[in-house]
């Protein structure tokens, strides 16, 4: 074998091997924002990453969710997050589809506590076909209303959204 063929292999390997967090836990790089799903989904993969920049990107501008710094403050002692989502609804408003999603979270800190949050997330998609001038905007969090729970995630998961 070639040494290029050898520097080719070893490289597709490397790319294909699980990234690791900060924390050693393996969790693979997921960024897809495709399906509201997939949406909320690559938020907590970056969360569990301590990938907080990409996790606040996954917000749209009008989210409320405030400043990066308090952001990512507010994840700083989070270790994971394990979440259970329900079946989203769709609706479309004016150029807009707007999804709902219930979903139940169990948050685990540095020290080892457990943290369960159940609500939903509203996540928005602009018609691609439609947006003409830049920057485009691709399907984001438009709002999360998330209120702590108690619970095994089957049993506090909302079974839908208002």
């Amino acid at each position: 074998m070639n040494a290029h063929l050898v520097l080719a292999l070893g490289l597709l390997v490397a790319m294909a091997a699980p990234a690791l967090s900060q924390d050693g836990a393996d969790e693979a790089y997921l960024d897809d924002r495709s399906t509201p799903e997939a949406v909320v989904n690559s938020l907590y993969n970056a969360i569990n990453r301590s990938e907080y920049l990409r996790a606040y990107s996954y917000y749209g501008e009008n989210s409320g969710v405030g400043g990066y710094e308090a952001f990512a403050k507010g994840f700083a002692d989070t270790e994971s997050v394990d979440i259970l989502m329900g079946r989203s609804t769709s609706e479309g408003a004016a150029g807009s589809t707007y999804y709902s999603l219930p979903v139940a979270i169990d948050a685990v800190s540095r020290d080892g506590t457990h943290r369960q949050y159940a609500g939903c997330y509203t996540v928005r998609l602009a018609n691609p076909q439609i947006q003409a001038t830049p920057p485009f905007v691709p399907m984001h969090i438009e709002k999360g209303e998330l209120k702590p729970a108690s619970g095994e995630l089957q049993a506090i998961l909302p079974s839908q959204c208002q």
